[in-house]
């Protein structure tokens, strides 16, 4: 349980989601966000408790162990050295790069996905899909149709974390409520992506108990925030959520500075990573890999595009 609660934590209690959240939707969802992460934890703790049997869970560590490569050996080390040492900012430049590695193909697909549905796709379609996604004052069964819609709507995007948070946006501003808005954010553990990882370190037979799991407490905990902000007349309208298709996307402010900023440090990372990186093996990428690495690329090529036709046109 403290694993599932890690993971469920480092999905949905940072700092960096409830920004983007807040860039996107509005306070209200940045709050659904935390209190949500700390029920999610909370829901899962019981809910497990009563249904893992020992056995799947001695077996599911067990191969966890044979899938288990070399440990980190970085060791424990003084971090008032580290900062003020090379090795320490080494190390920093080694992890963040690590980090970008594994969220720019979902951060690209997701932000150009969110783009292209809100600008192709029409509002009928969001009706239909979230069912009674148009009405004013949902009733229970509704709001429970629409936390059920969201992840999975969100197993087939093969978009997590802050990939999600655009297209949560577009879905909000189509009139879906906030129960489902929320099931659609806490989505990121139930992807596919995130599927097959699971199934490969703690196997099938773990990994779709661990879906089922899931998929339970976030529509749970996505229906009792819907209730509990509709009890406190907290619910967020249309107006009150930034409309991802108003949002001033360019200006000559402390947000092109700091985003300046952060590129050039990024760019310094990388180069310190790739000059002072080991040259080490990892073996050929997965197939899935492979395909959000071409998506991405093909969603490059489709923003290039976007931005060249006016110029021509």
């Amino acid at each position: 349980m403290p694993a599932l609660a890690f993971m469920l934590s480092s999905t949905n209690l940072v700092v960096e989601l409830g920004i983007i959240i807040g860039v996107f939707l509005s306070w209200q969802f940045v709050v659904g966000e935390y209190a949500g992460g700390i029920l999610l934890v909370l829901i899962m703790w019981a809910v497990v408790r009563v249904t893992l049997p020992k056995g799947l869970e001695n077996r599911a560590r067990e191969h966890a162990r044979e899938q288990t490569g070399d440990e980190d050996e970085d060791g424990e080390q003084d971090w008032r050295r580290l900062i003020s040492s090379r090795e320490g900012w080494r190390r920093v430049a080694h992890r963040y790069v690590m980090e970008w590695n594994m969220v720019w193909k979902d951060v690209t697909i997701g932000f150009t996905v969110a783009g292209i549905i809100s600008a192709f796709v029409p509002r009928a379609f969001f009706q239909a899909l979230f069912i009674s996604s148009d009405a004013a004052d949902p009733a229970f069964w509704q709001v429970l149709a629409q936390a059920v819609v969201g992840p999975v709507a969100a197993f087939f995007t093969f978009i997590g974390s802050m990939g999600n948070i655009p297209l949560a946006a577009v879905l909000f501003s189509n009139g879906v409520s906030f129960a489902g808005v929320m099931a659609f954010i806490f989505s990121d553990l139930v992807v596919f992506p995130v599927l097959r990882i699971q199934a490969r370190y703690y196997g099938w037979k773990m990994a779709l108990y661990l879906l089922g799991v899931l998929l339970f407490i976030l529509v749970t905990t996505a229906v009792i925030l819907h209730y509990g902000f509709a009890a406190l007349d907290l619910l967020p309208s249309g107006e009150t959520a930034h409309a991802l298709t108003d949002q001033t996307f360019f200006a000559v402010d402390y947000t092109l500075a700091l985003n300046l900023l952060f590129i050039a440090l990024t760019v310094a990372f990388l180069a310190w990573k790739q000059r002072t990186s080991h040259a080490m093996s990892h073996g050929s990428a997965s197939l899935g890999e492979r395909l959000l690495f071409w998506l991405s690329m093909t969603a490059y090529a489709w923003l290039a595009a976007g931005l060249a036709l006016p110029a021509v046109l």
